[in-house]
C-alpha cells in the first residue's frame, strides 16, 4: 500500500486567520488526494476565522488561549483525527500545486519514514530575510532520507502510530516540530524532505513580532 492511499487527516492551527484560512481550505479541497479529513484547531479567534472555516467540510475543535502551546494545540487536533497519516500546516499557508498532499505523503510508502516535510516559499508580504531563510532550509532538491533531524510543521506530515508513542511536547514555547523529529531520528526512523510538496507561507510581521518569535524559539 502506498502512502497516498493511507487515510489522511489534516490538522490546521489557527488564531485570527480570516485573511488566509479560506485560501488554504480552498486549496485543500482542490487537491488530487480525495477523502481528506480536515481538522481546524482554533485557539480563541475573535475574527471570522471559524465562520469562514465553517463553510468548508471541516471539523472544528477549540483550545482556550490561556492553555495554548504549539504542542498542545497539535495534540488536541491529532486526538480528534482518525487518519493513519497526519498532515500539519499553518493557517497562513496555501498549497502551490494540486498534488501537494500526494507528494507530501509519498515517502510513507517506506515504513521507516516518520516525518516528511515540504518546501516553503514566501509571498508578497514576507520580508527579504524570510525569503533567505526559506531558500536555505527548503532547497529545490528533495532528500528522501536526509541526514539530520530538521523538520517544520508549517508543511509536514507524521505517522500517527509514532505520535501515539510520543505526543508533541506541550511545555515547549516553540520548535515542537524539531523536538519530535529529533526523537523520531533517535529511534532510528527516517525523515524525508519533498521539494515538490510546496506551500506559500505568508507572514507580514512587524519587528516586535519577529523578535517575539525568535525569543520563543530560543527559549
Amino acid at each position: 500500500m502506498t502512502g497516498s492511499k493511507l487515510r489522511c487527516s489534516l490538522v490546521i492551527r489557527a488564531y485570527n486567520e480570516e485573511k488566509h484560512i479560506g485560501r488554504l481550505l480552498t486549496g485543500i479541497t482542490q487537491q488530487t488526494l480525495e477523502d481528506v479529513e480536515i481538522i481546524l484547531v482554533d485557539s480563541g479567534s475573535s475574527d471570522d476565522t471559524v465562520a469562514i472555516a465553517s463553510r468548508y467540510p471541516v471539523k472544528i475543535v477549540e483550545i482556550r488561549p490561556e492553555e495554548f502551546t504549539f504542542g498542545r494545540s497539535l495534540n488536541t487536533g491529532i486526538r480528534a483525527a482518525s487518519g493513519e497519516l497526519i498532515v500539519i500546516t499553518s493557517a497562513h499557508c496555501y498549497p502551490v500545486y494540486p498534488d501537494w498532499l500526494e507528494r507530501l505523503l509519498e515517502p510513507f510508502a517506506d515504513d521507516d519514514v516518520a516525518v516528511s516535510y515540504g518546501k516553503q516559499r514566501g509571498g508578497e508580504t514576507n520580508h527579504y530575510s524570510e525569503y533567505q531563510f526559506f531558500r536555505k532550509y527548503f532547497p529545490d532538491t528533495s532528500q528522501p532520507r536526509q541526514g539530520h533531524p530538521y523538520s517544520h510543521n508549517a508543511n509536514a506530515a507524521i505517522r500517527r502510530s509514532l505520535w501515539d508513542q510520543h505526543p508533541y511536547n506541550e511545555d515547549l514555547t516553540g520548535l515542537e516540530d524539531l523536538a519530535w523529529s529529533s526523537w523520531a531520528s533517535q529511534q532510528g526512523h527516517a525523515i524525508a524532505y519533498l521539494a515538490e510538496a510546496e506551500v506559500i507561507h505568508l507572514h507580514d510581521e512587524q519587528p516586535a513580532t519577529v523578535y517575539n518569535r525568535y525569543r520563543r524559539e530560543a527559549i
